[in-house]
């Protein structure tokens, strides 16, 4: 995973820390790099989303390389920043696949600006190549695991409502299954053999959403290089899956509501109206009813997507789907390293855990264990220290000595890093900027644990 990882190349040392310490401010992981050959060794070691490059370079110029670069991965993003006399290698940069360029002096919001769409447009990048791999692997891959009558509910009223078009909202918290669930609705529906596109609405930035759901055409605006399809139409014939609805910018909504009401859009810089046939299936984690009352979200648009409604139970209200969710985990995460069952400890600590971040936690749960345990038995001690707070109180140091003292002191290490960084990005709401500074890390830093235990931010948000 690329993540916001920005690199940042010019052989000018303090502008190159100078706009890195601009992407840092605003969240992103930047680092630097003083000539295109040491970018290029960055780049051989890890991923990167963006990369903005300086065109004038002793011994390799940025022209060399957003070449080596689009060589080596497409998809990598690529900014050029030039001087006014170089606006035509700019343009002739932009024909060899950079993103967009930006004019000497620039601004730190031109830079930012700049920076959000170019992420963007990766971010979509890789939500599409998803979307292929889900294509390509069909149904299969997305059976539903239940075992309580509160779960079939929800699964035989998501069936009745396939057989319609009908818009359907998929209330719940935040991991309890509702992409799979708005997957199963599709799979089950006339539209099968159609496209199924999800939207994150909580990472498009507001000034794109009309890009991104409507599309726009060559020269529209500044960066409008090629017409682009927009998602509503990606999924003509299908269903578009609005995942995080409460996070729809409000100016936006209207135009929404629009699309969905008239069946067609209106590319940006586009003279006609294109016809689409979707589907809406929306999904959200916030009470909506509470904020069309407080003026948040538009009443008329939440009417329109509320015509069959649909509360998922939060994994904590039917725990006797824990067993058969934690054993799926652990057929997927166990079986390669020898792992092939629950102790009867560990599957009763599983059941009576509260589960406030709902399957998703379980699986992660499950993946942090079978990491760090030993064949064949998953085990108590192998599990999270927040599903086991008192055992991990009362617990004697020499209880864990199985193992060689490196594999103790390892496991030891990653149970305290992974409870510790939950607990800051429970604290704090999800808010990483908050987290990182609380624990005296560079955001960056903070980042790459998270990313090393499989923390996401989002599972702690609202």
């Amino acid at each position: 995973m690329t993540g916001d990882r920005v690199l940042v190349v010019d052989d000018e040392r303090d502008l190159a820390e100078s706009c890195a310490y601009f992407l840092e401010r605003a969240g992103y992981d930047a680092s630097c790099a003083t000539s295109g050959e040491q970018a290029l060794e960055l780049l051989e070691r890890s991923p990167f989303a963006l990369v903005i490059t300086d065109v004038r370079m002793p011994r390799m110029s940025g022209m060399d390389v957003l070449a080596a670069v689009k060589a080596r991965d497409p998809d990598v993003e690529v900014l050029i920043i030039t001087g006014y006399p170089d606006l035509q290698m700019a343009v002739a940069a932009i024909k060899q696949g950079a993103f967009d360029y930006l004019a000497k002096p620039y601004g730190e919001r031109d830079l930012m600006a700049s920076v959000a769409k170019a992420i963007a447009h990766r971010r979509m990048k890789d939500r599409n190549e998803g979307l292929k791999e889900r294509l390509r692997r069909g149904v299969e891959g997305r059976r539903l695991i239940y075992r309580s009558e509160a779960f079939g509910r929800v699964v035989e009223m998501l069936e009745r409502a396939a057989r319609t078009d009908a818009s359907v909202l998929l209330l719940g918290e935040s991991g309890t299954g509702k992409e799979l669930l708005a997957h199963h609705l599709h799979d089950a529906s006339a539209r099968v053999d159609k496209p199924f596109v999800p939207v994150d609405c909580a990472s498009i930035p507001a000034e794109l959403f009309e890009s991104e759901l409507f599309g726009h055409k060559k020269g529209a605006f500044t960066g409008a290089l090629a017409d682009k399809l927009g998602l509503f139409q990606v999924a003509d014939g299908g269903t578009l899956f609005l995942d995080e609805l409460g996070e729809l910018p409000v100016p936006f909504q209207p135009k929404m509501l629009r699309a969905i009401q008239e069946r067609h859009v209106r590319p940006i810089g586009a003279h006609e109206q294109v016809d689409v046939d979707v589907r809406i299936v929306a999904a959200t984690n916030r009470d909506l009813q509470r904020e069309v009352d407080t003026g948040a979200f538009r009443a008329d648009l939440f009417y329109r997507l509320d015509v069959v409604r649909i509360a998922v139970p939060p994994l904590r209200e039917r725990p006797e789907d824990v067993t058969v969710l934690a054993e799926h985990f652990l057929a997927q995460f166990g079986r390669p390293v020898g792992i092939s069952r629950l102790s009867g400890a560990a599957e009763e600590l599983l059941r009576s855990y509260a589960w406030p971040g709902n399957v998703r936690q379980l699986r992660n749960a499950i993946e942090r264990a079978c990491a760090l345990g030993q064949a064949p038995e998953l085990r108590v001690e192998d599990l999270p220290p927040e599903l086991r707070q008192e055992e991990a109180g009362a617990e004697p140091v020499g209880a864990d000595a199985s193992g060689t003292f490196q594999e103790m002191k390892a496991r030891r290490i990653a149970a305290l890093e992974s409870s510790y960084i939950e607990g800051l990005l429970k604290k704090h709401n999800g808010n990483v900027t908050h987290c990182s500074e609380e624990a005296g890390m560079a955001r960056s830093a903070f980042q790459k644990l998270m990313q090393k235990y499989g923390i996401k931010s989002s599972d702690y948000r609202g």
